[in-house]
């Protein structure tokens, strides 16, 4: 198995606990139960670039279980009042990423999509009524219609288009300078994942492919994607780039990649953070 960022995380989620609220109410009661430290939605780290816990004491908003660790320490997060509904990805917190324990980041990837989405989704999409959290923060309720709502998660694929040893790679007009990753777009409905593929690179590029091949797969918590890495042989390397979806494209060769990969001076381009499955994608292309 490929480890993927957001991936790993070192806690029992302990599902079962979730809708046994005598269990729930003793996790909260335990003198030892943590709870991860957001400001402004990002995570407090400690000098090591961990996550930084709080005693469950420090509680403002409705509980959210995560789970119990080895020594079965329940661990918490919480939804507030006031929350903001897409928090944005400060500088600040990319570069978190870049220092924190995968571990630590899969479970701040679990937290950031969980409390986004309680923020998004405080009434009914039934009938509108205020709804109320419920299962220890896995759900929410409607006290009007009756119904539940779960946390949702966006497949998205995200790919390189093969031809002749060389891979496509592009790049967003958001991206920071220098910066080319894999192309990547959301699954449509009464869609598979090797249709989304192949349509998407003729939609951004102007790429037809064949033979996709599935990699690997990473949640990405800005704000609930389910990334599924593919690997699919062009036709032909003609591009007819579609300048509102994408800024730029061009092929690459291993070497290149490579180079890139290892920060090179005289890189032709400036990769995707490691925490990033595009960089995955790449690094797995380019050791093939």
């Amino acid at each position: 198995m490929i480890a993927t960022g957001f991936t790993g995380g070192w806690l029992d989620r302990s599902d079962a606990v979730r809708g046994d609220e005598p269990a729930l109410a003793a996790a909260l009661a335990n003198p030892r139960a943590r709870l991860m430290r957001l400001v402004g939605g990002d995570p407090a780290v400690d000098p090591d670039g961990a996550i930084a816990w709080d005693s469950i004491a420090t509680a403002e908003g409705t509980p959210i279980f995560l789970g119990f660790d080895r020594e079965q320490r329940p661990f918490f997060a919480e939804s507030r009042p006031g929350d903001t509904a897409t928090p944005a990805r400060s500088g600040a917190l990319m570069r978190m990423l870049d220092a924190m324990p995968p571990g630590d980041a899969a479970i701040f990837g679990t937290v950031r999509s969980v409390t986004g989405w309680h923020a998004r989704n405080g009434f009914c999409a039934n009938c509108g009524t205020a709804t109320a959290i419920i299962k220890g923060g896995w759900a929410r309720s409607c006290p009007n219609c009756g119904a539940e709502h779960f946390p949702r998660v966006d497949p998205v694929v995200i790919m390189l288009a093969e031809h002749d040893g060389r891979a496509l790679v592009g790049r967003q007009a958001a991206f920071p300078p220098g910066r080319y990753s894999a192309l990547a777009g959301f699954v449509e409905p009464g869609e598979s994942l090797e249709e989304a593929v192949a349509r998407e690179l003729f939609e951004e590029a102007g790429v037809r492919v064949s033979d996709v091949r599935y990699l690997a797969s990473q949640p990405w918590p800005f704000p609930g994607q389910l990334m599924l890495a593919a690997v699919a042989m062009a036709e032909s390397d003609a591009l007819t780039i579609d300048t509102k979806e994408i800024e730029d494209a061009f092929w690459v060769t291993k070497d290149e990649v490579r180079a890139a990969l290892a920060g090179a001076e005289d890189a032709k381009f400036l990769p995707p953070p490691p925490y990033a499955i595009a960089r995955t994608l790449l690094e797995e292309w380019a050791a093939a």
